[in-house]
C-alpha cells in the first residue's frame, strides 16, 4: 500500500530529504486535531504569567541592582497629585523595568513557542502510527537548530523595529537603550513563536524554501489564516503592534506623570494587546471548532435516523 501524503509539504519532505522543518500549512478541512481543553488552559496560564511579568516582576528590583534608577525630574509627580505606591517600583527606573519585563517574556515565549511548534507538528502529520512517529522524530531532531534560528531572527527583527520606532518618532539621541528594549520586547512577542514554528523565511529555490516563504507572506502580509495554529501566531502579533501604537497616546498628554516616561506605556500596551489578541484567537478557534462539531453531530444524527 502506498504511503499517505502529509498535508504539510515540509513533513512530507522528511521521508525523502530527511531535512524537516515544521510548517503549519495544513488544509482548513483538517479539524481532527484541536486540543480544546489543553489549548484553553495553556492560553490562560500564558496570558496570566505575561500580566504577572509586566506588573510584578519589575518590583523585584534586587534582580537588577546594577541598574541605577534614572528618574526624569520633569516627570516627577507633584505633591498635589501623589503617585500610587503600586506604580513607584515600575516608574522609578524605566530601563530596569523594561529589562525585567524582557527577561520574563523571553522565558515565557520560549515555552509558548515550543508548545505551538509541537501542536503544529501533531496537526500536520498524517499516515499510519509508525509513519507519524518516524516523521515526528525526524522533525524533533531539528529542534535545537530551529530554536537557534528563531532567536537569531528575533534579534535581527528587534534591530529593524528599533529603527522603525525612531522613524515613527522615538527619541533619536536620548533613551536609546529604552527604545531598543521596547523593540526587543515587541520582537520576542511577535517573531519568536512563528519563527520557531514555521522557520525563518529563506530565499532558496527549493520547494521547502518557497513554501515557507509563501507561508510567511500569506500570514503576515495577506493575513490569510486557515488554521487555529496560524490564528494563535498572527492575532497576537497584530495585537502587539496595535497595543504599542495605542500605548504611545498617553505620553503626549500634558499630565507630567511618572508613568508617562518613555517607553512605559507602549511596553505595557504591547503586552496588553498581545494578551487580548491571544484570548481573541482562542475564542475564534474554539467557536469555529464547536460549530463544526455541532454540524458533524447533526449530520451523524441524520444518517443514523
Amino acid at each position: 500500500m502506498a504511503k499517505k501524503k502529509s498535508k504539510n509539504p515540509q513533513v512530507s519532505n522528511t521521508s525523502s530529504q530527511r531535512a524537516p522543518t515544521p510548517v503549519d500549512s495544513a488544509s482548513p478541512g483538517n479539524v481532527g486535531f484541536f486540543p480544546f481543553a489543553r489549548y484553553t488552559s495553556i492560553v490562560g496560564v500564558h496570558t496570566t504569567l505575561l500580566a504577572f511579568t509586566a506588573l510584578f516582576l519589575p518590583r523585584t528590583t534586587f534582580l537588577f541592582e546594577f541598574t541605577t534608577p534614572s528618574i526624569d525630574e520633569t516627570l516627577v509627580t507633584s505633591r498635589d497629585k501623589p503617585q500610587h505606591p503600586f506604580l513607584v517600583p515600575l516608574t522609578t527606573s524605566p530601563t530596569s523595568t523594561l529589562l525585567c519585563i524582557c527577561s520574563g517574556v523571553v522565558v515565557l515565549q520560549a515555552w509558548w513557542g515550543g508548545w505551538i511548534r509541537d501542536w503544529a507538528i501533531d496537526y500536520a502529520l498524517v499516515g499510519s502510527h509508525d509513519e507519524m512517529r518516524l516523521d515526528k522524530l525526524l522533525v524533533q531532531k531539528q529542534r535545537m537548530t530551529g530554536l537557534r534560528n528563531a532567536w537569531i531572527m528575533t534579534l535581527a527583527v528587534s534591530f529593524a523595529l528599533h529603527i522603525t520606532l525612531i522613524l515613527f518618532g522615538a527619541p533619536l539621541t536620548s533613551h536609546g537603550l529604552r527604545t531598543y528594549l521596547l523593540a526587543l520586547l515587541m520582537s520576542v512577542l511577535m517573531v519568536f513563536t512563528p519563527g520557531y514554528t514555521l522557520g525563518p523565511p529563506t530565499f532558496g529555490n527549493d520547494s521547502s524554501s518557497v513554501v515557507r516563504r509563501m507561508t510567511w507572506v500569506r500570514l503576515f502580509a495577506e493575513h490569510s489564516i486557515s488554521t487555529p495554529i496560524e490564528r494563535a501566531m498572527v492575532y497576537p502579533a497584530i495585537g502587539t503592534v496595535v497595543g504599542c501604537w495605542l500605548g504611545v497616546i498617553p505620553i503626549a498628554l500634558d499630565w507630567d506623570r511618572p508613568w508617562q516616561a518613555w517607553p512605559l506605556t507602549p511596553a505595557f500596551g504591547s503586552i496588553l494587546g498581545y494578551v487580548i489578541a491571544s484570548t481573541f484567537a482562542l475564542t475564534m478557534s474554539a467557536t469555529r471548532y464547536l460549530a463544526d462539531e455541532h454540524i458533524r453531530s447533526l449530520r451523524h444524527s441524520k444518517k443514523t435516523s
